[in-house]
């Protein structure tokens, strides 16, 4: 490559770009497009120039163009703390409120498996004898038995702690394998909820439903909602592997990957809080209205969460995907 001619056929392009590159605060509209685009042209010719004629002081001129473009496009770095504000007060509640086409609907049939086993449980006793002998079964029910003493076999703050990791495993196992096609996320909501109306049945066969779901409602409104929200993303990443919805399957799971790296560092919170409802406040000796309200209160503020501030910023344009400055770049491909 002749590299004289090539200054010469570009040297217009890389001066226009200086311009836009000096004044893009003052950058609008069309002005902002053609410096977007002579940017991606710049940096295709400083890799030719690199490849095909390394000429030091051409290289240095186009790299410094190259960057200067490149931070008047992007801007200069946010604060820290100012990213941290915008990823819980947009990012993450967008992400969640868009995802709750999926993490509704896997709510729903949650819910509604377990209470079609619990009821199936409760008034049939040959299935009761199946689960476990009548001896294990009332040791399991009885007052103060295993159902109860869970709540309180450890002290409340190694609880907490228990509680939290366990939890945080199954939401992270349900958004992480979803990209199995979501088989292994429909397995894990099934044990889960076979697990939850089993106990309510048998508790409710022995006359003691009521206080099964008074021990179950303070923790368990948010904790089974987070576990819901991480299945419901998590099923939405396998349905990105079959359908990319016209991106290649790896910009797909790119853009779905990030999404739900977001989701799960924003579920870490919402399982810490309700690991410490159910490590400090279910076994407590306040009352059940008491413990029952301050679990509803929990759950309220979570959805007002995201379907208010979530709703919000999906207005917004948020889509619960990084910043631009930091997804991944796409390689110029036109001189």
């Amino acid at each position: 490559m002749d590299v004289d001619v090539f200054v010469a056929a570009h040297r217009a392009e890389w001066d226009r770009l200086g311009q836009l590159a000096q004044h893009a605060g003052r950058v609008r509209g069309p002005e902002a497009d053609e410096l977007v685009r002579l940017y991606q042209r710049a940096a295709t010719h400083l890799s030719i120039v690199r490849t095909e004629a390394p000429d030091p002081a051409l290289v240095a001129r186009l790299s410094t163009l190259v960057a200067r473009a490149r931070s008047a496009i992007t801007g200069t770095d946010s604060p820290a703390w100012r990213e941290f504000g915008l990823f819980f007060a947009r990012r993450l509640p967008a992400a969640l409120y868009l995802g709750g086409r999926w993490w509704v609907p896997t709510a729903l049939a949650f819910l509604a498996v377990s209470g079609l086993i619990a009821v199936w449980v409760a008034t049939n006793t040959d299935v009761q004898g199946s689960i476990a002998a009548p001896e294990q079964i009332q040791q399991m029910t009885k007052p103060g038995g295993a159902y109860e003493a869970y709540y309180s076999s450890n002290p409340a703050g190694s609880f907490a702690a228990e509680v939290w990791t366990n939890n945080a495993w199954i939401a992270a196992g349900c958004l992480l394998l979803g990209v199995l096609l979501g088989v292994p996320v429909v397995f894990l909501l099934w044990g889960n909820a076979l697990n939850l109306g089993v106990g309510i049945g048998l508790m409710t066969a022995a006359g003691r439903g009521d206080v099964f779901l008074g021990l179950l409602a303070p923790h368990g409104l948010l904790e089974l909602t987070a576990v819901f929200v991480a299945s419901g993303i998590g099923l939405r990443l396998g349905w990105t592997v079959i359908d990319p919805r016209g991106r290649t399957r790896a910009e797909a799971l790119a853009a779905e990957g990030r999404s739900v790296v977001a989701v799960a560092l924003g579920l870490v919170c919402v399982l810490a809080v309700s690991g410490a409802i159910e490590a400090f406040v279910t076994p407590s000796g306040l009352p059940t209205w008491a413990r029952v309200g301050i679990g509803v209160l929990a759950e309220l503020l979570f959805l007002a969460y995201v379907f208010v501030v979530g709703r919000r910023a999906a207005r917004m344009g948020e889509t619960g995907d990084v910043d631009a400055r930091y997804a991944e770049d796409t390689l110029p491909t036109a001189v």
